[in-house]
């Protein structure tokens, strides 16, 4: 095993020792993502959904994540953009696979102000900010001639030391969760899967049972040795068990 992974045998999950809030929770599973060095541990796949229902996702960083939510920044014309705009129901997984853990939100977008989106902005490199205004995301292009030009007349327009205004069409948005699961590797695929579910003004912890079908599974639910597994196909489905925040667990 190396320095990036967890070790499987490492405590399971328990509500007893979970945080209070998915926040705070989330907050402690970065800092072991950061301190392990993963590569960009602040990926996030955000799925949305169009207008016509397709779904779609793409890979966008987290900039920020605070008892207000998840904070990402866009084009506002781009085609997650335009989905948000349609329908700010989204779903995002950040997939830590060498320390066997995955979390994953869903909830609803709201787009932060200008003045709230700026500082973020005048914060990025200059060739990044050049790159917010040259890339028209998601529109089809003639080639990479064509944004790169688009960059050099930039540049000319806003020649160095100049500051270069935030696009009209660029900001953040922010992610308020209705539920975050943690998820969390475990032998046989008896992994741990703990929901933070809102309710009201507070929030409750579920454990989530990956029941995997097949005799493995089953022999392990009835107590029996179930001898080497065997791999081939399971079929997997969940089943909340509910926990309040601070509840032992005796599941």
């Amino acid at each position: 095993m190396n320095s990036t992974q967890r070790d499987p045998d490492s405590a399971s999950l328990s509500p007893g020792t979970m945080a209070g809030d998915p926040m705070t929770q989330f907050a402690r599973w970065m800092s072991d993502a950061q301190a392990l060095a993963l590569p960009v541990p602040t990926a996030m796949v955000l799925a949305t959904v169009s207008a016509e229902g397709r779904p779609r996702a793409r890979t966008v960083l987290l900039k920020e994540h605070s008892q207000a939510g998840f904070t990402f920044y866009t084009n506002r014309t781009s085609r997650k953009g335009q989905d948000i705009a349609d329908n700010p129901r989204v779903c995002a997984v950040f997939p830590w696979y060498p320390l066997q853990r995955q979390v994953t939100v869903e909830g609803g977008v709201t787009a932060m102000s200008r003045d709230g989106s700026e500082p973020y902005f005048s914060s990025r490199p200059r060739g990044s900010q050049i790159g917010a205004w040259a890339s028209r995301q998601s529109r089809v292009i003639g080639s990479r001639d064509e944004l790169t030009g688009r960059v050099a007349e930039l540049e000319r327009r806003w020649p160095a030391p100049a500051s270069i205004p935030m696009p009209d069409f660029w900001g953040g948005y922010v992610l308020a969760p209705d539920t975050v699961e943690f998820w969390q590797a475990g032998r046989y695929r008896l992994h741990d899967r703990l929901r933070y579910r809102r309710h009201d003004d507070a929030w409750v912890i579920e454990r989530l049972s990956p029941l995997c079908a097949g005799p493995y599974a089953r022999a392990l639910a009835s107590g029996e040795s179930p001898g080497p597994m065997i791999p081939g196909p399971n079929t997997c489905r969940s089943i909340p068990a509910r926990r309040h925040v601070g509840q032992a667990d005796h599941a």
